[in-house]
């Protein structure tokens, strides 16, 4: 296996691509972006004026003190207090239950190569769908986001536990609870008009988009476009120490040399985690632990994650997630689709044996803020998700799982997870932006 890593290394460093290594990320892998367009969305992002309740930003949820995430495994979205780790429920206004998926990274998802989103894929690229993608809308989807990254952003703002609020407590959330989601006087169209009522979101619109030329133009899209031309300049991660290696600019040290060639080699890492971005955007059944309230409808009772079969109802589907990117993934913590591990190393023992360890896991991996709910009511599913798994257990000792995670180490951008433009100080709305305590 060293003799392996050092042939890796050896070619890299002559300037070529080694087997099985991808090929550097260049420009040509992102879309442009303007940066007027950015710093408006930057602005959005870590404003509450997009939440029903004026409580809760896209920040809150997705924080670079945190890897962009929140630290958590389950989120707390309206009815919490706090940042990250601290975040806790609002006794004054309790939720009703955890947000039932770890919030994803944001890592170079302006990239040309993520064509589907969200856990499940539930939005994705289809030339065939109205505007050019495929979402939960189907029909009823509109037209107007300039990518689908955009339309990534038009879900959490209906999300009752995300960022809308329950039912009776303000406008947005008693659209949401209609139905009504497009057209004037509609979820979307409630939070446009908002952003639009404030003069500096108004001059800014005007001032980066041709096509409005007065505040009572601004529409929902075009608050999506902003704050995805934001996340897609703020959080490109293109200059890890692995980055260089590709680059034919450097080696990797001991023991991160050998863990590469393990990821490439004997742990099979890379037959998913493949490519430049470390993910085949594909869905695999994985046995990670089901913990926390699950992904039902409001009618459903139960506490299940069926993750992709959700979408698309085929039964190869049950209990399959998307690969994740790995960039920056020492930061990104919890792992899994509900954040059943904290700790990195932990999961990545897990993973080698997914069937043995979905036993015997324990739900003190996670990280919860207290709620009053059963969040292990997921393990009557236990059974189920070994029997989805696709995957057969590697054989890996405790010092190349070492190896494996200085790798992983080695995927972190200093400058991608600080950010471009920053946390704002304030933001047009007045109300507060989330810091860390």
């Amino acid at each position: 296996m060293r003799i392996f890593a050092a042939a890796i290394l050896a070619v890299i460093a002559g300037g070529a691509v080694a087997d099985g290594l991808p090929p550097p990320l260049t420009d040509a892998d992102y879309a442009p972006v303007d940066e007027a367009e950015a710093r408006l969305g930057q602005l959005l992002f870590y404003d509450p004026i997009l939440s029903g309740n004026r409580s809760v930003s896209c920040g809150t949820c997705h924080h670079p003190a945190f890897g962009t995430s929140d630290g958590l495994s389950l989120g707390l979205g309206d009815g919490g207090i706090g940042l990250g780790t601290q975040r806790v429920a609002d006794p004054a206004n309790m939720p009703e239950q955890r947000i039932p998926r770890n919030a994803p990274a944001l890592f170079n998802l302006g990239a040309h190569e993520f064509t589907v989103l969200f856990h499940d894929g539930r939005i994705e690229v289809d030339p065939d769908r109205p505007g050019g993608l495929r979402t939960p809308l189907d029909g009823d989807m509109v037209t107007g986001f300039a990518s689908l990254l955009s339309a990534q952003t038009m879900f959490p703002v209906l999300s009752s536990d995300e960022m809308a609020g329950h039912y009776s407590e303000n406008d947005v959330a008693q659209a949401v609870r209609l139905g009504v989601i497009t057209g004037e006087g509609g979820a979307w169209d409630i939070i446009a008009r908002r952003v639009a009522a404030i003069p500096a979101y108004a001059q800014d619109f005007i001032a980066v988009y041709d096509h409005i030329e007065e505040p009572a133009q601004i529409g929902f899209a075009d608050i999506s476009n902003a704050i995805a031309a934001f996340m897609a300049f703020e959080w490109r991660s293109d200059d890890a120490p692995f980055d260089r290696v590709l680059r034919g600019e450097a080696t990797l040290p001991e023991p991160a040399a050998t863990g590469m060639a393990l990821f490439y080699g004997e742990a099979g890492c890379a037959s998913c985690h493949s490519g430049p971005f470390l993910t085949d955007h594909d869905f695999h059944a994985m046995g990670a632990p089901q913990i926390g309230p699950g992904k039902a409808a409001r009618f459903e009772n139960h506490v299940r994650d069926e993750g992709r079969y959700r979408v698309t109802g085929a039964a190869e589907d049950l209990y399959a997630f998307r690969t994740p990117s790995l960039r920056n993934v020492a930061l990104t913590g919890p792992y899994g689709h509900a954040g059943s591990h904290s700790d990195l190393r932990a999961f990545v023992e897990a993973h080698l044996d997914p069937v043995k360890s979905l036993r015997a896991y324990d739900l003190a991996a996670a990280t919860l803020p207290d709620l009053p709910v059963d969040d292990a009511r997921g393990r009557v599913d236990f059974e189920a998700i070994a029997a989805a798994v696709d995957y057969a257990p590697r054989q890996v000792s405790e010092a190349d799982v070492t190896a494996l995670i200085a790798f992983l180490d080695a995927l972190t951008d200093p400058a991608s997870v600080e950010g471009r433009l920053g946390v704002p100080e304030t933001v047009p709305s007045g109300l507060p932006v989330d810091r860390p305590r």
